[in-house]
């Protein structure tokens, strides 16, 4: 290793002394001008995981549905998944090195995971339409080039875009060609072919208005409506011509507030949707004609996908295992629907994408959505050959076709990861296919009422939890005294969990009415206020 070129560099991208960060779920998110000699280290560190792997690693600059002012880095495994937890020590190690240390941190890598440095590295790296990007992305390059990487930059690309250049790269093509172009033609050829076998909405018109939350989702949904039909009518707003990234727009801001994006004008029963920043989540909405809003959350989105694929599934008799990996913030009603109607297995996760991801692969067909919209369908290899094979060689007309339609959704989802153009094409399909209206799918099941409050304590540490986050084992007494609140309430549940990254507990309640389920969460809060070192004022009535 040529530490004198890697230290010539740095000593451009100096860290700031003291200042330290850890790398997440997402990566590293903050203020975008303490990021420099991060996303530099995240170059480097690419450069070792691509050695290591001897396979492409992807670098992504985005701080997806954060404020304009944040941006972020995260890194791409081989088969478009997250870092493996062991790189992400690393990756918060080298980043919290101060400039002495960052030979022996390196060193350390390498020893520990075997890296042969005579092996080639190659990296991808993709940024968000956020004003630090551009600036950020070159020190990425600059990490990569002092180890000596080779790299391609894909510029202006949403997430999931990138997570499918890196699958696509070490798939030798097999998951589709790693060009922007390659991943249009992929979703749009599969889209097409599905709605070839539906019989399209009244007018032959499908409508959409989707905001695109001031973000990268804008140019790229803008870019991919010349590969799709006509018969798709695809209206975007917030395409970040006048609106700032994500302020009073964007997934994110649509389930936190449970309203439409502000400015967003939406006629009566007007079928819209949002992205989030970065193009990796998606939620549906709409407007009643008593003009009481109504949000199609991550829950629905995978009632609709898990009732179509089972449905499937029964057409082809293939017998596939086929579940609904959800966490604990998931409506009970969607869970009731699934397993009682649809009788859909479906298996509780610990909150994060990564979990739900790993639990969804032990299945031939795992379907898992978070409620904010973040969420994608896993098909087992296995799985895959066999519905590809049956709609090659089945003779029976009514399994072939169910098993085509089958082949082409495989197709059309990004398994990677969450991708809101995808799941938009998705959902669009099989709403074309059922010949539905947005309403009836809404009323598949109606979301219980709820609530998510926060309790700032001296240390989150002093909660901890088990059953997927279901239950907590410490402070003592807690679990006991949630039991007892629950009981009172018809149709009651609640759970608390740490916050990941600062000294708050999340509270969760729903139940029978939203005032229940208001008192219930109030409750709740004060339980853990008292019994977990609760700081500042004492939780306040919800009203």
């Amino acid at each position: 290793m040529d530490f004198d070129t890697v230290a010539k560099y740095s000593a451009l991208h100096a860290k700031p002394p003291g200042l330290s960060s850890q790398y997440g779920t997402a990566g590293f998110r903050t203020k975008a001008e303490n990021l420099d000699h991060t996303v530099f280290r995240m170059g480097l560190l690419a450069v070792l995981r691509s050695k290591q792997t001897t396979s492409t690693i992807g670098v992504m600059v985005t701080a997806s549905h954060n404020p304009e002012e944040d941006n972020g880095v995260k890194l791409i495994d081989p088969l478009g998944e997250m870092l493996a937890p062991a790189w992400e020590e690393y990756a918060t190690c080298l980043a919290n090195a101060e400039e002495p240390e960052l030979q022996t941190v390196l060193s350390d890598i390498c020893q520990k995971e075997k890296v042969d440095l005579q092996h080639s590295a190659f990296v991808v790296i993709g940024r968000d339409t956020r004003s630090s990007s551009k600036e950020l992305s070159q020190s990425v390059i600059d990490g990569v080039s002092a180890l000596g990487g080779q790299l391609q930059d894909y510029g202006l690309v949403t997430t999931p875009q990138l997570h499918y250049m890196v699958c696509c790269r070490n798939t030798n093509g097999n998951y589709g060609r790693a060009t922007v172009e390659g991943y249009y033609q992929k979703l749009s050829k599969a889209f097409m072919a599905l709605m070839k076998q539906a019989v399209t909405e009244r007018d032959g018109h499908l409508c959409l208005k989707v905001d695109c939350a001031n973000g990268i989702g804008a140019l790229k949904l803008k870019e991919m409506e010349h590969y799709l039909p006509k018969c798709l009518r695809i209206y975007i707003d917030n395409d970040g011509s006048k609106g700032k990234l994500n302020h009073l727009c964007g997934a994110d801001f649509v389930k936190v507030h449970q309203k439409p994006p502000v400015d967003l004008e939406m006629k009566i029963n007007e079928k819209c949707s949002s992205f989030d920043g970065d193009a990796d989540r998606i939620v549906y909405y709409y407007n009643d004609a008593a003009g009481r809003f109504h949000l199609l959350d991550g829950d629905k989105i995978a009632t609709l996908i898990s009732t179509f694929l089972k449905e499937l599934l029964v057409k082809t008799g293939q017998t596939l295992t086929l579940a609904v990996i959800q966490t604990a913030y998931a409506n009970g009603s969607s869970t009731h629907y699934l397993e009682e109607t649809m009788k859909v297995p479906v298996q509780c996760a610990k909150t994060g994408v990564k979990h739900l991801h790993h639990k969804a692969k032990e299945f031939d067909v795992g379907i898992y959505f978070e409620a904010n919209g973040h969420g994608t369908v896993l098909f087992s290899k296995a799985a895959e050959d066999k519905i590809r094979h049956q709609a090659e060689n089945e003779k029976d007309n009514r399994k072939r076709e169910a098993a085509k339609m089958l082949e082409n959704t495989i197709d059309l989802i990004n398994q990677t990861v969450g991708d809101a153009i995808s799941d938009l094409l998705l959902i669009e399909a099989i709403l074309a296919l059922k010949g539905w209206t947005v309403q009836q799918w809404d009323a598949l099941y109606t979301d219980l009422p709820n609530r998510q409050l926060k309790v700032k304590v001296a240390d989150r540490r002093a909660i901890d939890t088990t059953d997927a986050e279901r239950q907590a084992v410490t402070p003592p007494g807690l679990q006991e005294k949630i039991n007892a609140l629950v009981k009172k309430i018809k149709q009651a549940r609640a759970f608390v969990r740490p916050s990941g990254t600062e000294d708050v507990v999340r509270v969760y309640a729903e139940a029978d009415t939203q005032e229940n389920a208001d008192n219930l969460a109030h409750e709740v809060s004060l339980a853990v206020y008292h019994l977990a070192g609760g700081v500042g004022e004492e939780p306040k009535p919800i009203g």
